[in-house]
């Protein structure tokens, strides 16, 4: 066997690796990180075949300019923690002088983590408007046994992680629904609150809102100021569905009458859907379970397919 020459070993060490599963958030990204990986196979083969190691100059694995982008990771620092729940956080990221994600409603963004040196990716959907100057927020759920939350746990301020994007995102446009009714289980609530955000804050768009979040109990309810606020505005409803309270006595009075006890089922989806003042078109966001339940329960109540939409 014939050793390899040095050059063919350069070659080899600049071959792009191949992802892992792991580091695939599964939120059907464009590009997905397969995508990057096989755009930068080919530049590798064509740079190779020609011997012209220039032509792998533009392949940069990190941007440090600060802008967002869907196929390279980007640093920004942590600028705040704050716990919001025993496992939810909010962080806040800066961004250089008052620049803006500009991110569309609804869409999300991809954080690389390593942990133990597995490099993880997932995607969280920003609760701050789209266009917040100076900084944006995620919320995040850390789970005991969850790798990126070991990750997620360790950040303070001034730390600096990694984010690609943006992602996916609703259509919406204003007044084209009469009524949106939101069902959202826990950290479901992200993609909705930029869409609640941009209704209240446009005088002319009238379209009504019904948002359900479902929560184990009254504590564990995020953003209460936040959605207290949004619920003064004459055109927004905010319903709760707490599955781990028995008894709405021991709530304060304020939340007594919208709230509900129990899971999210059937019946009082279509009470719900009843109470609102006009045909709905449905956004869902949860769990995949959650997910399948209410597009269910959905039909059964009588809503097609095409008047929903699953974050």
């Amino acid at each position: 066997l014939q050793a390899m020459s040095g050059s063919e070993q350069d070659w080899l060490a600049l071959r792009p690796q191949e992802p892992s599963p792991s580091q695939c958030c599964g939120s059907g990204c464009k590009p997905c990180i397969y995508d990057v990986y096989e755009k930068e196979l080919a530049q590798w083969e064509r740079a190779k075949a020609m011997q012209d190691k220039s032509l792998l100059v533009g392949k940069k694995e990190q941007g440090n300019n600060s802008e967002l982008n869907p196929d390279t990771f980007t640093a920004f620092s942590v600028s705040s923690v704050e716990q919001l729940t025993e496992d939810t956080y909010q962080y806040k990221f800066e961004l250089p002088g008052n620049s803006s994600l500009r991110l569309s409603l609804g869409q999300h963004i991809v954080l690389r983590g390593v942990v133990n040196g597995l490099e993880v990716q997932r995607a969280y959907t920003p609760i701050s408007p789209g266009n917040a100057e100076g900084y944006f927020e995620v919320l995040i759920k850390c789970y005991e046994a969850g790798l990126m939350s070991q990750y997620i746990k360790t950040w303070k301020r001034g730390d600096v992680v990694f984010w690609r994007g943006p992602f996916g995102g609703f259509p919406y446009r204003p007044n084209k629904h009469g009524e949106l009714l939101m069902l959202a289980s826990g950290t479901g609530l992200a993609p909705m609150i930029p869409i609640l955000q941009s209704i209240t804050d446009d005088e002319e768009d009238e379209t009504f809102v019904t948002l359900v979040g479902c929560f184990p109990t009254f504590d564990r309810i995020y953003l209460k100021p936040l959605l207290q606020d949004l619920a003064r505005y004459w055109n927004i409803r905010i319903f709760y569905v707490l599955s781990q309270e028995t008894s709405l006595e021991k709530l304060p009075r304020s939340y007594q009458e919208n709230t509900y006890t129990g899971r999210l089922n059937e019946d009082l989806m279509k009470t719900i859907i009843n109470s609102c003042r006009r045909r709905p078109f449905v956004l869902i966001c949860g769990s995949s379970t959650f997910n399948e339940d209410m597009s269910r329960y959905l039909k059964a109540a009588g809503i097609e397919e095409n008047s929903c939409f699953v974050f």
